[in-house]
């Protein structure tokens, strides 16, 4: 195994310089500072010290040490003609985090058995990334499947198995969860700034719902002064429901756009633009994308293939066209035609962005061979990637705009493209969890389908990143739900419009350090033993303290405000709390806090003359501050 030491703390190991399918499409960054290393190499042993840590290798045995000369970690590396197996001792009170969307149980990972694949509900996103609570962090550079063991098989050891591919390995010291966040971003990518209207409410029209019935639902919300940004379209706006190819269209009864004359301010897109709202599109997808993926990287493969072949063979008697063209079995892509580029016809309509929905991408295709070469076995957990990257890439050519990418699959490295959803999981408990994982590696642009029918659900699918609900098949309207759920959903909308100046500050914080805008307990308090079992609870941004699903709640140290009543609480505390009467959680803000409320606004850019609103809560002689950010909200220019 080679060493590269890329800073202070991050170490690569690596048994080939070609690292894997994430180096060739650019999904990694090797940042480098000016590290002097003293190495030392003694009868086999490689020794590197650096001012933060010493590491060390021996034939496939593995140190690392602080400067003190504590144990970090130790282990073994063993490669293989095929793949490897990385070993690491880990001590009895040692803990792990990560490994992204892979059971929904708990963010505490050790005594789990965690399958690297993505399937539907039941791994949407796993991130081969781990934490220790011993100050160090693993990232395992490949696409193969694989397995990671966190002391499932043997209590006192990782395992981590890699059948296939390259071994390549980065290793991190922090010691913080933050600290080691920020180097894993750093190399996989920082969390992604999506433009500022989508930290507005999102509403899914029905499945079938037609152009009338999106304009209705649209006006219902600003008749009702629910402050709402986009209105979203599911499979049913499509000629040919769950159509994958290049083709789609319109549906001819639903949304009777006439082909004479699609773009223009008559349409039901434009309507929309006026009341202020953002349009997007549901899509399914199995396109070749590495296609595309390889001419980026310089390989057209396409027309390599053209100049090698010949119309006609010299010996050919019979000029007959039929034998001139290889014949594929994928019927849906086009090789020499991107997959965005059909989609550029929708926004040249208004169209602002596009759902990736699951279909197909977190399907296995195991008889499929890819274009640029790859079996399933390795292209699986990349294609989400590369959907995403060219969703991204595609969109910020074609507009100049931010992007607004929204998937519920993905890999290492996702972050720096896409927001995400749960899936077809709901707005219950498990979703909270599944949060927490992401935000514990390195995601942060996260949400669920809020739940509507009950208060504990609207509290929070309001009180995450991004906020949506989904009607899909259903009536989720929040006219519907009666009197009283509708004035709570109504409060937590309007509170909703007012955090976004908040919110909006964070994520653009998140996107210059990576550290996530929704945050497990453990991350703001790494050193409080309940924080890595706390399911129901997280920080939405640094100020806030967001309790969901449970009366029962725990606050970790110092003084917490109640936002609902005024009530100051002081911790670390475990107790029943009170949810008041037209609530569904708690709400609390951290002593030392500025939390900047801004206007109600119907949509985030509406005009107002109305200011902030500014909520101390300060120990009087002490003092606080807030960097609140802003910016164009729709540029690159920030």
């Amino acid at each position: 195994m080679d060493i590269e030491v890329l800073k202070e703390s991050v170490f690569h190991l690596f048994s080939f310089p070609s690292g894997s399918a994430l180096n060739r499409y650019g999904f990694l960054e090797n940042p480098r500072d000016e590290v002097r290393p003293e190495v030392e190499k003694n009868h086999g042993r490689i020794t590197v010290k650096t001012k933060k840590v010493i590491f060390s290798e021996e034939r496939g045995r593995i140190e690392m040490v602080d400067k003190k000369d504590s144990e970090i970690f130790k282990g073994e590396i063993k490669v293989f003609d095929e793949g490897g197996e990385i070993l690491i001792n880990i001590s009895e009170d040692e803990k792990f985090f990560g490994l992204g969307d892979i059971g929904r149980e708990r963010i505490e990972r050790r005594g789990m058995k965690a399958d690297m694949w993505i399937k539907n509900v039941i791994s949407y996103i796993p991130i081969p990334f781990l934490m220790s609570s011993k100050g160090y962090g693993i990232f395992i550079n490949t696409t193969f499947r694989h397995c990671i063991d966190i002391g499932n098989s043997n209590p006192n050891r990782l395992k981590i198995f890699l059948p296939k591919g390259n071994l390549d390995i980065y290793f991190f010291y922090g010691p913080s969860y933050k600290e080691i966040l920020q180097q894993y971003t750093e190399i996989t990518g920082r969390p992604v700034l999506p433009p500022k209207w989508s930290f507005g409410l999102w509403f899914i029209c029905r499945m079938y719902a037609n152009d009338f019935e999106v304009m209705s639902d649209a006006l219902n919300f600003r008749d009702r002064k629910i402050p709402c940004d986009v209105i979203g379209l599911e499979p049913g706006w499509m000629e040919k429901l769950y159509d994958y190819s290049t083709e789609k269209k319109w549906h001819p009864d639903r949304f009777p756009i006439p082909p004479y004359a699609p773009n223009g301010p008559h349409t039901f897109i434009s309507a929309l633009k006026r009341m202020g709202f953002k349009l997007e599109l549901w899509l399914c997808n199995d396109y070749d994308l590495s296609y595309e993926a390889e001419r980026r990287i310089g390989n057209d493969i396409v027309k390599k293939k053209e100049e090698e072949r010949l119309l006609f063979l010299e010996d050919a008697k019979e000029k007959d066209i039929h034998f001139t063209a290889p014949v594929m079995m994928d019927n849906i892509t086009k090789p020499d035609e991107p997959w965005f580029e059909h989609l550029k016809k929708f926004i040249d309509q208004g169209v602002d962005f596009f759902k990736q929905d699951g279909a197909l991408q977190v399907c296995e295709h195991p008889d499929r061979k890819w274009a640029n070469g790859m079996s399933d076995e390795e292209m699986h957990n990349l294609y989400p990637l590369l959907y995403s990257q060219q969703m991204y890439e595609g969109f910020k050519e074609y507009t100049g705009r931010r992007p607004c990418c929204f998937t519920p699959a993905g890999w290492a490295g996702l972050q720096r493209y896409t927001g995400t959803w749960t899936g077809d999981t709901g707005g219950g408990e498990k979703t909270l969890v599944a949060c927490l994982n992401l935000a514990l590696s390195g995601h942060s642009i996260v949400t669920c389908d809020m739940e509507v029918t009950t208060k504990e659900g609207i509290h929070y699918g309001f009180l995450m990143p991004w906020a949506q609900v989904n009607s899909w098949n259903y009536f989720r309207h929040p006219w519907l739900l009666g009197d009283d759920l509708f004035s709570i959903f109504l409060e937590y909308a309007q509170l909703r419009s007012r955090l976004i100046p908040y919110l909006y500050t964070y994520a653009y914080l998140s996107h210059i350090t990576g550290i996530p805008m929704m945050r497990p307990l453990l991350i703001e308090y790494p050193d409080d033993t309940e924080a890595p079992y706390i399911l129901n609870e997280y920080f939405l941004g640094k100020e806030l303290l967001v309790t969901a699903f449970s009366e029962n709640i725990y606050l970790p140290s110092g003084r917490w405000c109640d936002f609902w009543t005024g009530k100051i609480y002081e911790g670390p505390k475990r107790f029943r709390y009170e949810i008041p009467e037209k609530k569904g959680g708690g709400l609390f803000i951290r002593e030392g806090s500025i939390l900047p409320l801004g206007p109600i606004r119907q949509y985030v850019r509406e005009k107002t003359e109305e200011g902030f609103t500014l909520h101390i809560f300060l120990e009087p002689g002490n003092t606080a501050s807030f960097d609140l950010y802003d910016d164009d909200g729709e540029t690159f220019d920030y």
